[in-house]
């Protein structure tokens, strides 16, 4: 049994002994925590109220039943969006002027998984000090918590149109042509991995004009394959796009943060290539900062330095990255796993943004995925994760950094070792998992596998 506690939110398998999976003893303690977080935060005289949706897995709508009778029970009002995304979520608290949100969702985790990702007032994930801070009112240790009496339970409103009000949000931004997307009478395969990507990238396609053919679009929670939607676990689509002929396929995780694209051919366009194509697109129409994390594609920095714009890198995540583009006044950030951040509509990763800004580009460029590729940096990555103990964790980077001595290295996250102007590896301890996530790139697929297989030769 696993449980993670990172400023990613919480998350676990589910099941075993508390303390050690994902339980309804941890999300009765930690969403207690929470709300007396975010009433010492807010310190209101009035009542508090705030936004509670799930994903499609089997076991989030029990949970999310136990959440919203802790939150009334503390006295709060809750508005429950039910079935819904995670930047859905994040847009409501700031449309609603909510207090917070809690998504109930493990991300690209597997289905045996859940996990609660938590929201401050602005829509955006809890910094670093926050979750410090809910961690401590959280603990057994400490009891802090003051239930209301029968006469002040919090009340309950059901919703169930946010994620149209989201894409219609969307869809208002100035960046995105609808008409052009229309135009182009685009045939495109999704992907929903049986989560509510299944509802809401037809939903936003359908608003696009685009012809779409569904694959693992019930909402069921039963995922079709590895909800991580990387190349080694698209097998179908990647062979479905070809098979029908579609101008491309979109895939993206259960709680719809990130995405990724298939060509026309049936080829993996890369996770890593779909922040570098849409800040391609963004760097057209505005001049800016680009921000991403240490383990993404030197394609993005190769693209920023082209367009004359300063271009920042932040350990892994999301809050991470948020912060730094905050701080440089960045016009578009992101991850290299397909998280896209365009702070003119929210600071967070947003698929449903990140395909509306993509099928916007393709459609003024009138070419396909397979060309458009070709005008970046032709970086091949290569990935792999491994278990590890505490004990062997330590030595192990003890060994790397004598292994590399006198290469240039970054220790903002892990170690990353810069070999070359163009070759890396990256080596860092996983927020969602109890893993060694190892990261290498290189101009030459066998060296970038070299560069791993050495890693792995030093466990």
């Amino acid at each position: 049994m696993t449980l993670v506690k990172s400023s990613s939110g919480i998350r676990g398998t589910l099941g075993g002994k508390t303390g050690n999976g994902f339980t309804p003893i941890e999300v009765i303690r930690f969403s207690s925590g929470y709300v007396y977080w975010m009433k010492k935060n807010h310190n209101k005289n009035d009542r508090y109220f705030i936004i509670s949706g799930r994903d499609g897995r089997i076991t989030s709508r029990l949970y999310q039943k136990l959440l919203i009778s802790i939150f009334q029970s503390f006295g709060v009002d809750v508005i429950d969006i039910g079935l819904s995304t995670t930047p859905t979520l994040g847009l409501t608290i700031i449309n609603e002027k909510a207090d917070g949100g809690i998504m109930l969702t493990a991300s690209h985790n597997p289905k045996n998984w859940n996990g609660l990702k938590m929201f401050n007032s602005f829509g955006e994930f809890l910094t670093e000090k926050e979750f410090k801070d809910l961690f401590y009112f959280s603990d057994k240790k400490h009891n802090y918590y003051d239930f209301s009496s029968s006469k002040n339970l919090g009340t309950l409103f059901c919703k169930n149109n946010y994620i149209q009000n989201h894409i219609e949000k969307i869809i208002s931004l100035p960046i995105i042509d609808q008409n052009v997307i229309r135009k182009a009478k685009l045939k495109i395969v999704v992907d929903g991995i049986n989560s509510t990507g299944g509802i809401a990238v037809p939903m936003l396609l359908k608003y696009l004009g685009v012809y779409t053919i569904k694959m693992y679009c019930n909402p069921n929670g039963n995922f079709s394959h590895n909800p991580e939607p990387n190349k080694n676990n698209l097998k179908d689509i990647i062979k479905k796009v070809p098979e029908v002929k579609a101008n491309l396929g979109i895939s993206v995780d259960p709680d719809v943060d990130r995405v990724v694209f298939i060509c026309e051919n049936g080829d993996f366009f890369g996770e890593e290539y779909t922040l570098v194509s849409i800040a391609d697109y963004i760097l057209k129409n505005e001049h800016g900062p680009v921000v991403t994390t240490l383990s993404s594609s030197h394609a993005l920095r190769d693209l920023s330095i082209k367009k004359g714009v300063s271009f920042y890198s932040t350990p892994v995540g999301e809050v991470n990255v948020i912060k730094k583009m905050k701080e440089v006044n960045a016009v578009i950030g992101g991850e290299g796993n397909g998280g896209i951040i365009y702070p003119k509509l929210r600071y967070g990763r947003d698929a449903l943004l990140g395909i509306s800004l993509f099928l916007t580009q393709i459609a003024k460029l009138k070419i396909s995925l397979s060309v458009l590729k070709k005008k970046y940096s032709n970086y091949f990555m290569s990935k792999r994760k491994i278990r590890y103990s505490v004990y062997a964790n330590k030595i192990f980077y003890k060994k790397i950094r004598k292994k590399y001595k006198g290469k240039k290295m970054d220790f903002r996250d892990g170690i990353k070792i810069y070999l070359s102007e163009n070759e890396w590896i990256h080596i860092r301890k996983s927020k969602t998992e109890n893993i060694i996530r190892i990261c290498s790139e290189s101009f030459s697929r066998k060296k970038s596998d070299f560069l791993i297989k050495e890693i792995l030769s030093e466990l």
